[in-house]
């Protein structure tokens, strides 16, 4: 039994001996030619792959994708970007307190518009107005709502005025805001909740560019030029401020509007009127030298409308500052978005 194993143990290694002599098995006809060019051949010569040992090579990613394809970064605008100061408190009565500090001076002014009426509006010069001869200020333009009139943003009744000459007296007073003149017109019945068809001006807009500012520059000591003058406003002022201030921002550089937007039945024409000016870059570049601003209360009638306009706001991608406040359409919040604005208000030209 051991030698008959053994005898096969020996028979088994003769045979796989000459298996491997006899060398590999000839390729059979069916199977396919291997490629003769070596990889990275018609590269160049010399040349390896560079995907020799990985696999293929994988397909170029086409143009006009991932995910920095058709994005660019937003160029800065013409000045530094203001930090928009925290909103006071809305039972703070403290930054429109009358505090001895230098005081502006409050006056009437009266003018006769181009259609031949006698009007009137109030204007505040700032503490060392009459001292300083020589010195020149830039000019914020703010208006009323609608039921009232130039009076009113310069009324110290605790709960129908604006109390502006005593915000800017303190503001002033602590560095916290440029001396300005404050020019508060009377835009009763002209004012109009309709967007301007491009190159029609409306009634109040006619007034701005053909009376008031000239009334303003020619009288007082009011630095001329856009990146000189804002526009501001309440509820139906809010409306002037869009429709003028929109319409020429050849005219006003800053634009702040109070609890105010246009209605629902009226935001088809605002986009399609305002598009030209909401989609050009220089809007942001070059234009709006402060963030448009607007603020409106939680309880604010005017919220919602307020919401439409900045969704088409943002939709062109305008840049803007959104303040959503506590309290409703009331002159607490009108008081102490004055005094928010009023600190980012005239900023410097960027350096270059």
């Amino acid at each position: 039994m051991l030698a008959s194993r053994l005898i096969l143990s020996m028979a088994v290694a003769m045979v796989v001996a000459g298996l491997a002599a006899a060398g590999p098995p000839a390729a059979c006809a069916q199977e396919p030619k291997a490629d003769p060019k070596p990889p990275g051949a018609g590269q160049g010569q010399g040349q390896a792959s560079k995907d020799e040992g990985r696999g293929e090579r994988p397909a170029p990613r086409p143009a006009g994708r991932g995910p920095r394809a058709g994005f660019s970064a937003p160029k800065r605008g013409p000045t530094e970007l203001p930090i928009l100061p925290a909103l006071a408190a809305l039972d703070d009565t403290s930054f429109h307190a009358l505090a001895d500090v230098p005081h502006g001076q409050v006056v009437q002014a009266a003018y006769k518009n181009h259609a031949g009426k006698e009007k009137r509006m109030h204007v505040y010069l700032p503490p060392g107005y009459q001292a300083d001869g020589e010195a020149r200020y830039p000019v914020l333009y703010l208006n009323h709502g609608g039921g009232d009139d130039d009076s009113k943003w310069t009324s110290t009744d605790p709960r129908r005025g604006g109390r502006a000459q005593f915000i800017l007296d303190n503001l002033i007073a602590a560095g916290k805001a440029r001396p300005m003149i404050v020019v508060m017109p009377n835009t009763r019945g002209i004012a109009s909740g309709d967007p301007p068809k491009p190159g029609e001006d409306d009634a109040c807009t006619k007034e701005y560019l053909q009376d008031i500012i000239p009334h303003v520059e020619g009288h007082y000591r009011a630095r001329p030029g856009r990146e000189s003058r804002a526009l501001a406003g309440l509820s139906m002022g809010g409306f002037v401020v869009m429709n003028t201030g929109l319409s020429h921002l050849d005219t006003f550089g800053e634009l702040y509007v109070y609890s105010s937007g246009y209605f629902p039945d009226r935001m088809a024409a605002f986009e399609e009127r305002f598009q030209a000016v909401l989609s050009d870059p220089k809007t942001n570049e070059e234009l709006l030298r402060v963030p448009f601003y607007m603020a409106e209360g939680e309880t604010d009638i005017a919220l919602r409308n307020g919401q439409r306009v900045m969704s088409v706001i943002n939709k062109y991608g305008v840049r803007n500052f959104w303040v959503l406040s506590t309290g409703g359409h009331e002159w607490a919040n009108w008081r102490r978005y004055l005094h928010q604005t009023a600190q980012i208000m005239f900023p410097k030209d960027r350096k270059p």
